[in-house]
């Protein structure tokens, strides 16, 4: 058997941020596993080449497409072999070589084929192929049942599994990238995008959204919509027959003897209890007392739309067994869920479903952005513009549209967004679109063509009410030919618009002379779309001076003061890419804030104003070049750090969003600034009390006073205080403990000794916390620990209580914590419980696992309802 590292080379010189990857190589595959975020543009494949080779074991390489599989062979023998004469490599899972290149549906394919037993049989398969490197390129958002394939293969003793991503799935639900990390492990090191940028090899660029408001039509479904769910939600508050069944049941009545269910569902619980209380209903004090609540000390929440999804998804779908007594009542409530569509699947989605997420993602008002943004960006860069336009269906049903009329133009799609573009400019003649089973082109590019291919003829026929334009039938056999003809062509600028799906441009298709790209794509996972993402910054040869403009659609829910689902998936994937802020302060960070949008979109915001500064905005190719040089300069590594910001209200009563561990400042603020103010209007009004009754009585009248006046307000402060200290001060405790924790106990493959905690804080309020001289894989697993020390408490095996004598008193414990990683037993549990002791505070170990730890940790869960507080911390990736 040939040795990989005497039979392949790199023929080149490695990169500056390639170099200081390898040579940090050793250390990351220490435990197995590798896992790396390489945007495109810097050499992932090339380095995934370098990586398999520096193992030297028998290699299997899985990709997502027969595209991708190819051009890891092609790299292979282009970048690491002398005349290609390296063939210890095979295209075919059932004949594996020294190094295999496949994709994930033939692996999957492959171990069906072993019938029954197929687990084992794969697993004996790779072992007797003496397989032991499995490298995993984009391993995101694969189909489920291939899911299994890739974690049987990674319950090989010894096996090294490489995983490689331009984006992890960022935007996906917490399944799935709880799915995706366990597979691929926690991120080993990144290749940063402003380094790619300092070296050259991804050219300055900037994401703008382009907004939109839906049609009338769309508004109407969506009002109509929500009216529906809102006087269901009254019908369910004036339903005493359910109600009356509610209350009659033992877990009700009787809630000692039935902690057991309780436990196992506490939000169902606890929707009963808010649900009866919004009711009318007098709370049952025991009730109260399970939920960890005493004296009626408690403000319930609303009976808003979440808690009414918890109580009918346990209701109609998770329990309707249990509750088949129910059945009269529950039947209706069923067929009125189904009409209105807020059940469906077995979901209860009473926020918005996903047909109501689809009409505004597929607006047709999305159609007019695009055209501002073609039209503009025409204008703006004339013969210079390249614009490629990505969406997800091609929908041929549009192309006998004429004429100008585009309200029938009611879909996105390929064609819809040709069709749209050509009726509001008739004798634009720039167009072109490609997909895999349809091409338009102007008859101008036709002789072009027919030159680049060396044909004669070309069949083609004229597009309906389309002037000048012609479609190319395309057979099989030509169909990647014409692809890289059109694509010249869209190169030398016989077209500057090149409309396509994502599923055929996605990935795989490479044009760097792109300089503008609109994400009209909204089916699947957005990170395929990043990867068109990607090709829009890589550097143009031929245009040294190449900006990106990335332009992203939203369409705004009028109903929704948060903007609707379309902004919030658009959040989601501004989550997943690093860019820089767009005005005001110059930095480099993921997620949306950047770009400086309103906190608030309610019906009367300006978006045509808002739009007309991201297009002004969007010519100014020297401004954000310059904020690249100026961010880039600023720092040297990218740092992963938990962000923590409050809103700075000196009300604690107005306040909604102030972070709970500020709190008790606030309240005490306003008592020292009320007794201040009291102290002197007192004095004037008794002054003459102190003549007639003496000092002594005047002295216990305003003590008296005081108290009434200020003892509430008091006591809240002293309880917030001792509940929740100071934030600050008190998360720098907790990163203390747990980076002592992580050096002194090697645990979990923590290598870096030296690391420093730092914490910073804005004139704001908002602070941030990371590490300092520590790896990208031990930044991670630091911020992942401190995130799940602080944030809202789910189902832990272990807690960290502490109380004293005031909390006692006071009737408060806290609770915090004890990550999951660490608390897989009793005994790291209680390691972790002596540094968070030595810096933080003396709390005792508490197990969730029994009755009474059940109990403590349903306290725990709900505690924070009481004071109706919002965790805001969150992950951030920033150039520092």
């Amino acid at each position: 058997m040939q040795k990989l590292s005497d039979n392949l080379k790199f023929k080149y010189t490695w990169r500056i941020y390639q170099q200081k990857f390898l040579d940090g190589f050793q250390e990351h595959i220490k435990d197995e596993h590798l896992h790396v975020i390489a945007p495109p543009g810097s050499g992932k494949t090339i380095l995934g080449l370098e990586i398999l080779k520096r193992i030297g074991k028998p290699t299997l390489v899985l990709s997502p497409t027969l595209t991708i599989r190819n051009q890891w062979r092609s790299r292979l023998l282009e970048f690491f072999t002398v005349n290609g004469e390296f063939d210890a490599y095979s295209l075919d899972i059932k004949s594996p070589d020294q190094i295999t290149f496949s994709t994930y549906q033939s692996l999957f394919s492959f171990s069906k084929s072993f019938g029954e037993n197929a687990k084992e049989q794969l697993l004996a398969y790779i072992k007797e192929h003496q397989i032991e490197t499995l490298v995993l390129d984009e391993a995101h958002h694969l189909k489920n049942e291939w899911w299994y394939c890739l974690f049987h293969l990674k319950a090989i003793e010894g096996l090294t599994v490489v995983s490689l991503t331009a984006t992890p799935p960022y935007d996906s639900t917490g399944t799935e990238i709880n799915r995706y990390f366990s597979l691929c492990g926690p991120i080993d090191d990144e290749i940063a995008v402003p380094d790619l940028i300092k070296n050259g090899n991804l050219c300055p660029h900037q994401d703008f959204i382009y907004f939109s408001k839906p049609e009338a039509a769309q508004i109407k479904y969506i009002v109509s919509y929500r009216e529906q769910i809102l006087n269901f939600t009254n019908k369910l508050l004036a339903n005493t027959a359910l109600q009356e069944k509610l209350i009659t049941q033992d877990f009700y009545v009787n809630p000692k003897k039935s902690l057991d269910y309780i436990y196992q569902y506490p939000s169902f619980f606890s929707s009963i209890i808010i649900y009866l209380n919004s009711c009318g209903y007098a709370v049952n004090e025991n009730n109260l007392k399970i939920l960890g609540f005493v004296n009626n000390d408690v403000t319930f929440p609303s009976f808003t739309y979440e808690w009414s999804e918890v109580l009918l998804q346990h209701l109609l779908v998770d329990q309707r067994e249990y509750f088949i007594a129910f059945e009269d009542i529950l039947l209706p409530l069923e067929k009125e869920l189904k009409r209105i569509g807020v059940l469906d699947n077995k979901r209860v989605n009473c926020v918005g479903d996903e047909g109501l997420y689809r009409n505004l993602s597929n607006s047709p008002s999305k159609l007019e952005s695009i055209f501002k943004i073609v039209e503009h960006t025409n204008v703006s860069l004339q013969e210079g513009a390249r614009t490629v336009i990505l969406t997800d269906f091609i929908r041929k049903e549009f192309l006998n549209f004429e004429g100008n009329d585009t309200k029938t133009i009611n879909k996105l799609g390929v064609v819809p967004i040709f069709k749209y573009i050509l009726a509001k400019q008739p004798t634009n003649s720039s167009l072109a679109v490609l997909t895999g089973s349809l091409v338009i082109v102007h008859e101008n590019a036709l002789s072009h063509l027919k030159e680049i291919l060396a044909i004669v003829q070309l069949g083609v026929e004229p597009i309906e009410g389309s002037a000048g334009y012609i479609f190319i039938p395309v057979p099989d056999a030509l169909k990647n030919k014409i692809a890289e003809a059109i694509t010249q062509l869209f190169k030398i600028g016989i077209m500057t618009t090149l409309i396509g799906t994502k599923a055929f441009l996605g990935e795989g298709w490479d044009a760097p002379c792109i300089n503008t790209l609109i994400l009209a794509s909204y089916v699947g996972s957005f990170v395929s779309s990043n990867q068109m993402r990607g090709r829009a910054i890589r550097v143009d040869a031929d245009n040294p001076d190449k900006t990106g403009a990335i332009w992203h659609l939203a369409c705004l829910d009028p109903t929704a003061i948060n903007g609707g689902k379309d902004m919030e998936k658009l959040q989601q994937r501004f989550e997943a890419f690093n860019g820089v802020s767009m005005r005001d302060e110059i930095y480099i960070s993921n997620g949306i804030d950047r770009l400086v949008l309103p906190e608030e979109w309610s019906e009367t915001l300006d978006l045509a104003t808002i739009n007309k500064d991201m297009l002004s905005s969007a010519q100014q190719k020297n401004v954000f070049r310059d904020r690249w040089a100026a961010a880039i300069a600023k720092g040297n590594v990218l740092v992963r750090e938990l962000k923590i910001p409050y809103t700075n209200e000196t009300s604690f009563a107005r306040t909604k969003k102030l972070n709970a561990l500020n709190a008790g400042k606030y309240v005490m603020l306003e008592v020292v600034l009320g007794v201040s103010f009291f102290i002197p209007e007192f004095l004037l009004k008794n002054f003459g009390a102190v003549l007639n009754k003496g000092v002594v009585q005047v002295i216990y009248i305003f003590c008296a006073a005081l108290i009434l006046g200020f003892g509430p307000k008091t006591f809240k402060a002293l309880k917030l205080y001792f509940l929740f200290g100071n934030q600050y001060k008190k998360t720098k405790k907790i990163g203390t403990a747990i980076l002592h924790y992580l050096i002194d106990e090697k645990n979990l493959n923590f290598e870096s000794n030296n690391a420093k905690i730092v914490a910073e804080q804005n004139l704001k309020g908002t602070f941030s916390i990371y590490l300092q001289d520590a790896s990208q894989h031990d930044c991670n697993i630091f911020i992942s620990l401190l995130e799940e020390v602080i944030a809202p408490i789910d189902n832990p095996r272990y807690l960290l209580v502490n109380v004293n004598f005031i909390k006692r008193k006071l009737g408060i414990k806290n609770y915090y914590v004890v990550p999951k990683d660490i608390g897989k037993n009793k005994t790291e549990a209680l390691r972790f419980k002596e540094y968070w002791n030595k810096h933080v505070d003396g709390s005792k170990i508490l197990f969730t696992r029994t009755v009474k730890g059940r109990k403590e940790l349903l306290k725990a869960r709900f505690s924070h309802l009481k004071y109706q507080f919002e965790e805001v911390s969150k992950k951030a990736i920033t150039w520092k």
